[in-house]
């Protein structure tokens, strides 16, 4: 799924082209469709404006199974609302795809606030914060899906209590957990290894928090990094040579974008990779364990109708952060990679923690 040079360029040419054309429409002859209707009156004829359609910008970060999941289910969830209040959420005119780059993002922003969108719903961090830098200053609200510490991030000031114009729901981990479930399948692991993106914020966090605990518990590690498929490749080929014997990612979009790339080499050099979210394991990672991307997507839409219906002020309304129920497991790595799914199973009960199956795809059906 990685996009070439010449697409991120016609991507970026054509939304300068549509920039300009919505700007001059703005200065043209009245026309085109409008998002608000006088309904007739009645009584006292004061005639009060009702919207009845809303413009709802949508930015995906970059292609991976995490955050094509999470787009599915807020446009399915938005149209179910739709239905449901009689008043149209027109996001597939404000839809995009930042590519992972940020000129792109920054020239998406633009455009979303000279479509003079109603909100903005920016998924994953990266995408949040240039969506935040951009649109913030033109006052339009931004309700953000998948952001796994929004204040560190800087996104807001309080997850109770935002206190700006952005909220939205988190995917925040239980780092401590996804550890002590590696350290339940293998008690006398000696070496971790540590796979990410320093240029991700949603990852500092749980990378600190993670070598806490492996010092705490007297467990060495090795961190390697990249910031594209063909680093995260090499990062994966240093960490085998250094003979770790698991390795842990956090929700990082950069090696979730990967995965399919460097699961099999896992599979090979028998090391389980444990990552912070349930797509890691379709693309062939052995375990993922976060929160139900489904049920945030849906979550984030139903925030956004709050925000747009009921006027819902996003200072005052509190970052949801979903539960944590239970570990995806890949069967064919599990197997691949020489462990028994059954004695995995009974570690993580131990734990209290549950298990889903599932088996390599690209993405989900």
């Amino acid at each position: 799924m990685k996009k070439t040079n010449a697409m991120k360029k016609f991507l970026t040419a054509a939304l300068s082209l549509a920039m300009a054309l919505s700007l001059a429409a703005c200065t043209g002859a009245a026309g085109g469709s409008s998002s608000v209707q006088q309904p007739s009156t009645s009584g006292n004829g004061s005639g009060s404006v009702q919207q009845t359609e809303y413009k709802v910008g949508l930015v995906k970060y970059m292609d991976h199974a995490s955050l094509d999941q999470i787009e599915e289910n807020v446009m399915k969830e938005l149209d179910a609302k739709s239905a449901e209040l009689g008043v149209t959420f027109n996001y597939a005119d404000y839809t995009y795809n930042g590519q992972g780059d940020g000129t792109t993002l920054n020239q998406i922003a633009a455009q979303l606030v000279a479509d003079q969108v109603d909100v903005v719903v920016p998924i994953a961090t990266p995408a949040a914060q240039v969506m935040q830098s951009v649109v913030t200053d033109e006052d339009i609200p931004i309700i953000f899906a998948a952001v796994s510490d929004p204040v560190t991030a800087n996104l807001v000031a309080d997850m109770d209590a935002p206190g700006g114009t952005i909220t939205g729901v988190s995917d925040a981990l239980n780092t401590e957990m996804i550890m002590k479930m590696m350290v339940a399948v293998d008690p006398d692991i000696q070496t971790v290894g540590l796979l990410y993106s320093k240029s991700e914020d949603s990852s500092k966090k749980p990378i600190e928090e993670a070598k806490e605990f492996l010092d705490a518990n007297g467990i060495a590690y090795v961190e390697k990094t990249g910031t594209n498929t063909d680093e995260i490749n090499s990062a994966v080929d240093a960490l085998i040579s250094a003979g770790v014997q698991a390795i842990f990612t956090p929700t990082d979009n950069t090696v979730m974008q990967a995965e399919l790339s460097i699961f099999e080499k896992l599979n090979d050099a028998q090391i389980p990779h444990y990552t912070g979210a349930n797509s890691f394991a379709l693309n062939g990672a052995f375990f993922g364990y976060g929160v139900d991307y489904d049920e945030l997507g849906a979550k984030t839409a139903d925030m956004v109708v709050d925000l747009l219906v009921n006027g819902a002020d996003p200072a005052t309304t509190p970052v949801v952060i979903l539960a944590h129920e239970a570990a995806t497991i890949n069967t064919e790595t599990c197997e691949a990679i020489g462990l028994s799914l059954d004695d995995v199973k009974a570690a993580f009960a131990t734990l209290g923690i549950g298990v889903v199956e599932i088996t390599t795809a690209q993405s989900f059906s």
